[in-house]
């Protein structure tokens, strides 16, 4: 028996329904965080990349079964299909790509200097103590490079600007900054501390949750905004 227009419409809209799941859990998730409903452990870890990415494999499979059934009536059906299939391939080859960024990026704890890591100063209490254990260099992250020379408080607050920090104060020997992400508030800290001869920088997650290496990208812009000067 041929299935009726209406009833084919209905369940190519369901189809499309759990294609788009995915995606708004993501969105719902990261507002969560960011308002404070959830914490970013469950916001992230859990809801985000475990819940969301079954989710995306799941409309995956929707897409696939509403593409089969547009092509029953595909002048009534093909739009349901296409727009899944957009979806669903998308919100899986993003999935793919933030899965292989957190799998390869180094810890969101980067020091230009290991044997003498630059202090956090008064940014020590607004850490409260957290963070992703101890930090990785150049090995790790080529990017995070020191300055061989002593720069100026105020380039060095500079160079934090240009890395998206808010400069929460420079001296003579430091500058110091936080940056909090926009989706879900992930909060890095950053420190330059200025020495004659040598400015060396550290960035760290206030979590202990993978980033994808966004400490090390962080660093490795302070680095070259220092180096290329004001």
């Amino acid at each position: 028996m041929t299935r009726s227009p209406a009833k084919g419409a209905r369940l190519a809209q369901a189809l499309l329904v759990a294609a788009v799941a995915s995606p708004v859990l993501v969105l719902l998730s990261a507002l969560a965080v960011r308002g404070g409903l959830v914490s970013l452990e469950t916001g992230w870890s859990l809801l985000t990349l475990q819940v969301a990415w079954w989710l995306a494999w799941l409309g995956g499979l929707a897409a696939l079964a509403a593409v089969v059934l547009a092509l029953r009536d595909l002048r009534r059906l093909g739009l349901y299909a296409f727009a899944a299939v957009l979806i669903a391939g998308a919100t899986l080859a993003g999935f793919v790509w933030q899965k292989g960024r957190l799998a390869s990026g180094p810890v969101e704890h980067v020091s230009t200097d290991l044997a003498e890591l630059p202090g956090f100063g008064d940014l020590r209490a607004r850490r409260g103590g957290a963070g992703p254990g101890p930090a990785v260099g150049a090995e790790a992250c080529p990017g995070a490079q020191p300055v061989m020379r002593q720069v100026a408080p105020q380039t060095a607050g500079w160079a934090l600007e240009q890395a998206g920090f808010r400069v929460h104060g420079f001296g003579v020997q430091r500058a110091d900054g936080t940056r909090t992400g926009y989706w879900f508030g992930v909060t890095h800290d950053a420190v330059v501390r200025i020495r004659p001869g040598r400015t060396d920088i550290r960035v760290a997650a206030r979590d202990g949750l993978p980033h994808g290496g966004e400490a090390c990208r962080l660093a490795t812009r302070i680095s070259e905004a220092l180096r290329s000067g004001r």
